[in-house]
């Protein structure tokens, strides 16, 4: 989310944080010759193309066209996933997805993907749809905090500390 801020103001492309940002070479595929500030880019274009594609599906949710709902909405959660790839690399990116720590979330965000396009496109079941759309969001946004260092702790806490209901996840 900073680094979508900094690039949407412009602090990105002045290079005042460029260093702190960029992740390591060994981190970073480097089968890729953009530059660090091309790569923010490449993801915050791939970010905001994946929320109007997600905003148009919803709205195609309304006007009863669920094919076009399922379809839109999973592929802007597809593009905003994707523009991840500009960040680390596509290698290590995909790597990085499958570690221990993001498995689940990773799994569960694909099988609601594809479920969504199941259950959109071809069942045209729109409360399946919408039921897979909502698991799609939250698997996506666990997905986002495990990037984050003690962003899941946190919400957990919030979790418990809000219902009184221990997070077994």
């Amino acid at each position: 989310m900073i680094k979508m801020i900094l690039l949407l103001t412009g602090l990105a492309t002045m290079g005042l944080f460029s260093t702190i940002m960029q992740p390591s070479d060994d981190d970073m595929d480097n089968t890729c010759n953009l530059s660090w500030e091309h790569r923010l880019y490449a993801f915050g274009a791939c970010c905001v193309i994946g929320i109007f594609l997600s905003i148009f599906g919803t709205i195609e949710l309304w006007l009863t066209q669920y094919t076009a709902f399922a379809l839109l909405y999973s592929l802007g959660t597809l593009t905003a996933l994707a523009g991840t790839c500009f960040l680390r690399g596509p290698m290590s990116q995909v790597k990085k997805m499958f570690d221990k720590d993001r498995l689940i979330s990773t799994i569960v965000l694909l099988v609601s993907i594809v479920l969504t396009i199941v259950c959109g496109a071809v069942l045209k079941i729109a409360i399946l749809a919408l039921l897979c759309v909502i698991i799609q969001s939250l698997a996506f946004i666990w997905y986002t905090l495990s990037y984050i260092p003690g962003a899941r702790t946190a919400v957990k806490s919030c979790f418990s500390g809000l219902t009184g209901i221990n997070c077994p996840c």
